[in-house]
């Protein structure tokens, strides 16, 4: 028998990964090219050529040794050094290889900041939506992930809520921006209240607080908006990277922690998450990734692909009277479900072979997320069946 809390989270697996499953069951009966899956965030973008070019490079020119063995559990020294300089003159901070920690993926730096952190018990605060599997994540070590209503007329932070439900138990803060599932980019204004708010709450409460800041969309946003960078604002926060999104490379799991030296007990943080990385069985990053990030640190996606998507979808859904907030950033529109029931609408537009996820699994019931990063065909081939949907409503 599986032990009791792997019962509960096989039931509640991912809805995500189950509309994912079930397109390629439609596509199997009614063709692939018939079937409109917009259920997972899987990039249609095609990595940047510096990336191929330099995987052959680095496997048929460096040693193997250096590219296929072990290193530090954080990963190498100078792969870490190089991302350090790109983020300081990208952001204007001051980092350096010690602050960076090489991790599998966004996902992983997730699950090796809260291993580090956490004690059973501990609280960890999000703001609704989120993505669903930080209730997985913050359970893995006993954690208790504490929700904060949607502010459904924007969706940025329900601050007024947040300062409530600090408590002493209160470990953690995590947040996602761009957001996944609204698009929506924080503001400036919001962090910058967010923070003062954490930092009256450590001095009342006599605890550290740190702020865990989940971004593999940063680089994904339109309209030239700006994201701010979070340890300027607030010393105790962790930066959680991921190069899935911004360089279209999901599969190969590779991502960083930043660690700023000025964060409370930055000493014994630093060494909790090397050692949570091998003792998590990650053991390290993946090697070869690490040493093509480090060639590949400047190199972006065409996110003007992504950019026509999300405007021939708002434009013509918010048409045919749905509604929803025009994304700034990531690849996701935000929709609510005709009839109020995620779950019914998300049925009935399966009927039109669309696949689209309900809110409720990002803690927000009552919306559909439509993830855009599909060919330019699926977006315009989908329309039609948007459109009698909506009219099936009306």
């Amino acid at each position: 028998m599986i032990s009791d809390k792997m019962v509960s989270l096989v039931k509640n697996s991912s809805t995500i990964r189950a509309m994912f499953e079930e397109g390629k069951k439609l596509a199997d009966i009614y063709g692939e090219e018939n079937v409109y899956d917009f259920s997972i965030g899987n990039p249609s973008v095609e990595p940047p050529i510096e990336v191929k070019e330099a995987i052959l490079d680095i496997i048929t020119n460096e040693s193997p040794n250096l590219v296929h063995g072990y290193m530090n559990n954080s990963g190498y020294e100078d792969v870490r050094a190089v991302i350090a300089k790109h983020i300081n003159t990208v952001q204007g901070t001051a980092f350096t290889s010690e602050n960076i920690v090489m991790t599998v993926g966004a996902a992983g730096g997730l699950n090796v900041i809260f291993k580090a952190l956490l004690n059973q018990g501990d609280e960890v605060i999000t703001f609704t939506p989120y993505f669903g599997e930080y209730r997985f994540y913050v359970s893995n070590y006993d954690g208790i992930l504490v929700e904060v209503s949607p502010n459904k007329e924007d969706f940025q932070p329900n601050l007024s809520e947040f300062k409530e439900k600090i408590t002493a138990k209160t470990k953690a803060v995590i947040v996602n921006t761009p957001n996944n599932p609204t698009g929506v980019v924080y503001s400036e204004e919001t962090i910058c209240e967010l923070a003062k708010i954490l930092e009256d709450k450590q001095k009342e409460f006599g605890t550290s607080i740190y702020l865990i800041s989940d971004e593999p969309y940063r680089e994904l946003v339109y309209d030239g908006i700006e994201v701010p960078y979070l340890t300027k604002y607030y010393k105790n926060t962790v930066v959680g990277y991921s190069y899935s999104k911004s360089l279209s490379l999901p599969g190969e799991r590779i991502g960083y922690l930043v660690l700023p030296s000025e964060m409370d007990d930055f000493e014994n943080v630093s060494a909790a998450t090397n050692v949570a990385n091998r003792i998590l069985g990650y053991v390290n990053a993946p090697s070869l990734m690490q040493r093509v990030i480090a060639r590949c640190v400047d190199a972006k996606v065409d996110v003007e692909i992504y950019n026509r998507n999300r405007e021939v979808l708002y434009n013509n859904l918010t048409a045919f009277g749905y509604r929803c907030i025009k994304p700034q950033g990531a690849f996701y529109l935000f929709v609510e479900a005709l009839g109020g029931d995620d779950i019914a609408f998300s049925n009935a537009a399966k009927k039109h072979n669309i696949l689209i996820v309900p809110g409720s699994s990002f803690g927000c019931p009552g919306y559909c997320r439509i993830s855009y990063c599909v060919d330019y065909s699926k977006v315009t081939g989908a329309l039609e069946g948007f459109e009698k949907l909506a009219k099936e409503y009306q």
